[in-house]
């Protein structure tokens, strides 16, 4: 009797000593979080003319409890490319997604493969915009293209073939997109594996449908302008705005009525004010307002979120990341959109959260950039990074606060030349202080080139695709971090923008970016890289 107890005894030990070190040793759980178009500044963690409004409590909150990214940067500022790199851990040569109309092939959905490699249940539920579909994740429930902000259909796996298993909600898309989340969680089996979930909203991209709701939220605000709004006469150059301001109605749409096609004067119809500045400034609070309602409907879901992975039990051994596919241009410039690589376009906000291993209230200034994502988050949790993956893996930053071989550069690249907003086409480099663009102006498909015509919500205006002046831009971020003055002419920085040049020719042959398939760019580039 005595012998029997013992075995119960040892057995129930073994047990409980073996369930615990299981406890420890589980690997944990990933959710990353991404909005569309949620630019840095518009937090309060990152400061800027915003933050005195309070935008985001909830993201600032977690924020506070993790590590956030102060110098995190996009290298192709559009929907498309941006999830492309994020996924495969590439730049826009390589994984061959160049703009909104690229495929990202279904081979290369990098990332949640790794992740089911290391025994990962992976899930996307939200904005895809890649496409193809997403058959590398054990489920998928994402919007068709863009989406809908209201009433919005979802393609769900295991509801019929791609492209027509589609499923239909009633509501706002943010609110929506959060439901389905927290539906995904009481439907799966909690005992089995660790999850590895993206978590995708739709807003606040245009055209900026917020939830009712929020009518009232900012109605007797006025929200602080920039002053690059209404004056920058040294700002910019040949390239983006003409020999003696020729092309200023043609580059950008903008908020005042400067652009010809697309503007927030004509757009939120404002132009019956007394003066310019008044129509420019009503157009402005409107855009900022609608644009700020649809990142209040995000920041209240993430809380609603967020007490539910608490609720769960899941909070403690969850890495969070949250972070938006690209920043946006909300009036800086006088410009909407994103796809330049000016600062308010380029900047991402990033924070992970994991209790666990990263320091609360923790900061870092390192040069990071949405390559590096995939990488991070595979070596978080125990993975090897893939040799074919060009970003690093922030590990080393997000445990010890920094990596002494980290990099000094981060590369941009945007390829849709004179299409839809009417950016040039354009790549550089970033460092700390300072920013180097070369406008080389041409579209990459000269099939394309010539008969690309775009219309915006005026049929009578359309714009043909056509080159545009190549030039340079150099700009001192430390002593004018709002970009207002181009000294690439400034004798007083020769010696770093030779510096920046040579280091941009080392960047493109590392990185694949040299237009080996564009020859007709590469002449352009030789003909004006010393000009």
């Amino acid at each position: 009797m005595k012998t029997h107890f013992f075995t119960i005894l040892m057995i129930t030990l073994f047990c409980m000593t073996f369930c615990e070190a299981q406890k420890k040793h589980k690997k944990p759980n990933v959710i990353y979080i991404m909005t569309d178009d949620h630019a840095a500044h518009a937090t309060g963690l990152y400061g800027g003319r915003l933050a005195g409004l309070n935008p985001t409590p909830t993201i600032d909150k977690f924020a506070h409890e993790g590590m956030v990214f102060e110098n995190c940067f996009v290298t192709n500022s559009i929907c498309t490319p941006s999830r492309a790199s994020i996924l495969t851990g590439q730049y826009s040569q390589t994984n061959g997604v160049l703009d909104l109309w690229g495929d990202l092939d279904v081979d290369k959905q990098y990332l949640p493969k790794e992740m089911k490699k290391m025994g990962y249940e992976t899930a996307i539920i939200g904005k895809w915009h890649l496409h193809n579909e997403p058959v590398a994740f054990d489920y998928y429930k994402v919007l068709p293209g863009q989406g809908k902000y209201f009433d919005p259909e979802f393609r769900e796996k295991g509801k019929g073939d791609w492209p027509t298993n589609l499923v239909k909600y009633k509501g706002h898309v943010t609110d929506v997109v959060t439901n389905n989340v927290i539906d995904w969680f009481e439907k799966r089996n909690e005992t089995e594996k660790p999850f590895f979930l993206m978590y995708h909203f739709k807003a606040p991209h245009d055209m900026f449908q917020f939830n009712p709701k929020y009518a009232d939220y900012l109605e007797d605000t006025h929200i602080p302008e920039p002053e690059s709004l209404y004056n920058q006469p040294n700002w910019g150059s040949v390239a983006t705005r003409g020999e003696k301001d020729s092309m200023l109605h043609n580059i950008g749409s903008s908020i005042s009525a400067r652009h010809r096609n697309r503007n927030y004067v004509d757009v939120y119809k404002t132009g019956d004010r007394p003066t310019e500045k008044e129509a420019t400034s009503a157009a402005y609070q409107e855009y900022l307002k609608r644009y700020l309602r649809c990142v209040k409907g995000v920041d209240d879901n993430l809380g609603r979120f967020f007490d539910y992975l608490k609720n769960k039990g899941l909070w403690e051994n969850t890495i969070i990341i949250y972070t938006s596919d690209q920043g946006m241009m909300l009036g800086e410039h006088d410009m909407e959109d994103k796809r330049w690589m000016y600062e308010e376009s380029i900047h991402m906000p990033f924070i992970v959260h994991y209790p666990k291993k990263v320091k609360a209230g923790s900061r870092s200034d390192a040069l990071i950039n949405n390559t590096d994502f995939a990488p991070t988050i595979i070596d978080l949790v125990g993975g090897k990074v893939p040799s074919y993956m060009q970003g690093k893996s922030m590990k080393k930053i997000l445990k010890k606060g920094k990596d002494k071989h980290w990099r000094d550069y981060t590369y941009y690249r945007y390829w849709m030349h004179m299409v839809h907003h009417d950016i040039p086409a354009h790549f550089g480099l970033r460092s700390k202080d300072y920013k180097l663009i070369f406008y080389y102006g041409r579209y990459h498909d000269l099939k394309k080139e010539g008969s690309l015509t775009m219309y915006w919500n005026d049929e009578a205006h359309s714009n043909k695709v056509l080159p545009t002046p190549a030039a340079w831009e150099f700009y001192d971020l430390k002593n004018d971090p709002n970009e207002m003055v181009n000294v690439y002419k400034n004798p007083k920085y020769q010696d770093i923008i030779l510096k920046m040049k040579a280091q941009l020719k080392v960047e493109r042959r590392e990185l694949n970016e040299e237009d080996a398939k564009y020859p007709f760019l590469q002449n352009i580039i030789e003909t004006h890289w010393n000009d």
